[in-house]
């Protein structure tokens, strides 16, 4: 790897974890627990789309761990990346399909990560109960989802130009 492109990574990973880290000292409540907006994904979808999905992985995987070790413990690492690893997979085979826009594979990006947090409150609880909060959580990803989304839509171009025109952010 570069070590210009390595830079340029690091900096993401750094701004992921800024964003992740004003929703730990301002929460938006939404009335449903655990449902936030998920700004770290603006810098996941702009790395997506920017340098591909192995260096999004790594993003997410670096702001993951690193945030749970800061702020979190194992549980929140476990919810984490299992809403991400279900998150990244809906968000590159999305991609992949000319018929999405970016909006389209933000929106479901959110909804599989909650779907993957879903699924691993099913497995630790053991209980059908979490399975209450599925419509609830698809709604609130549909919204957040648009939302980082949209500014992506907006913003990606801008970066887009930097890094084709200055090589550097």
């Amino acid at each position: 790897m570069k070590v210009q492109k390595l830079t340029q990574l690091a900096l993401f990973a750094a701004m992921s974890m800024i964003l992740s880290y004003i929703e730990v000292l301002f929460p938006f409540q939404m009335g449903i627990p655990g449902a936030k907006l998920g700004l770290a994904n603006l810098v996941v979808l702009f790395v997506l789309y920017l340098y591909g999905i192995k260096e999004a992985c790594y993003i997410n995987f670096i702001r993951i761990i690193l945030m749970g070790l800061l702020f979190g413990n194992l549980y929140s690492i476990m919810y984490s990346i299992s809403g991400a690893c279900v998150s990244m997979v809906f968000m590159v085979i999305l991609k992949r399909f000319r018929g999405f826009s970016i909006v389209g594979v933000s929106i479901m990006g959110s909804v599989g990560h909650n779907l993957g947090q879903l699924f691993i409150a099913f497995i630790i609880t053991t209980t059908s109960g979490v399975l209450f909060y599925v419509p609830f959580l698809m709604m609130v990803g549909m919204v957040s989802g648009l939302v980082i989304g949209l500014l992506v839509r907006l913003l990606l171009p801008v970066l887009k130009g930097l890094v084709n025109r200055e090589g550097v952010l």
